[in-house]
């Protein structure tokens, strides 16, 4: 359930969908915390028991920082803020009215999962006290006892998108910037990295520049809400770059139409399984697919989305 990571950082497990899709992060210095991203409302009492495990009191919870507001990231954020009395939440400005005031984001998520997916999922999401809650804008700096976290405007998965700099650790707390990297997709110890492309504000050459501004802080190390430690190696920006094309060229290809969105699924689908065998990955490759398909499901709309918004802005 939680795993120290060193630099005083540990990755808690938020228990959403399955064991290894989305994390927590406790990061520690001296008698303060913070906690970076806070999973689904139902993912609160693991974090809190997490919290217990390692020794950490909320009352020492200093900073509850979501890095962008999908529920995913930010659905319990509300609620384990009321369990920290001495918190106060980090938020992008562009997404601060949605945790004071979650109806459109949950309306939003209903629309996509429809209502009986949407509770099982998520639950109950609790609107976060607005006095507890500050903007976090580009560039500000926090201070964790002695230790400084850094807030980096990230638009491009989404544009209410921050990552947080830890200079302690020389590492990105990255949400989904940089990707997921699914441990059990690692080969000979490598990490496969995918983009995510979640409706509903993706744009691929906003997700470049974030990318680019990342890898200028020299980064050693990526701390990914999907999922964990990634230790930062030659090629793996570039991989990611690539494969952002890559996706975008594949929804282009894809002829318009009712089954656009099906087709495109089994077109990034085949893209990903075909780049996993060339890396070495043994899977039987319908154990893949079926691993690979609540990605693909999302990945899917949001590329579509963009292109949509693509032909219907002005030249």
């Amino acid at each position: 359930m939680i795993e120290d990571l060193g630099h005083g950082v540990h990755c808690i497990d938020t228990g959403y969908l399955r064991p290894g899709l989305a994390a927590s992060f406790l990061v520690r210095n001296g008698d303060e915390t913070a906690i970076i991203e806070t999973g689904t409302p139902r993912s609160v009492g693991r974090i809190l028991k997490a919290m217990s495990l390692a020794g950490v009191a909320p009352e020492s919870v200093r900073w509850i920082i979501p890095t962008h507001v999908h529920l995913d990231h930010a659905g319990g954020a509300g609620a384990l803020l009321a369990h920290c009395p001495n918190a106060r939440m980090l938020v992008h400005p562009q997404g601060l009215r949605h945790m004071t005031d979650p109806a459109r984001l949950v309306a939003g998520a209903v629309a996509v999962y429809g209502q009986a997916v949407f509770d099982q999922l998520y639950g109950t999401v609790v609107a976060a006290s607005p006095e507890r809650v500050l903007a976090a804008d580009d560039g500000s700096a926090w201070a964790l006892g002695s230790r400084l976290l850094r807030i980096t405007d990230t638009p491009g998965h989404a544009r209410h998108h921050f990552c947080v700099w830890d200079e302690a650790s020389a590492g990105w707390f990255t949400g989904d910037t940089f990707g997921v990297a699914y441990q059990e997709l690692y080969t000979a110890g490598r990490p496969f990295l995918m983009p995510t492309t979640t409706p509903v504000q993706f744009d691929p050459e906003a997700l470049h520049r974030s990318i680019d501004t990342l890898m200028a802080a020299s980064p050693s190390r990526f701390y990914l809400t999907h999922f964990g430690l990634l230790e930062n190696a030659p090629g793996l920006a570039d991989e990611l770059r690539a494969d952002i094309d890559g996706y975008v060229r594949l929804c282009r290809d894809t002829p318009q139409g009712p089954e656009a969105e099906a087709d495109l699924i089994t077109r990034l689908t085949a893209h990903t399984v075909a780049q996993l065998r060339t890396r070495g990955c043994r899977w039987r490759r319908a154990a893949l697919e079926r691993f690979l398909r609540f990605d693909m499901d999302l990945n899917a709309p949001g590329l579509l989305g963009w292109q949509a918004r693509q032909a219907a802005s002005p030249r």
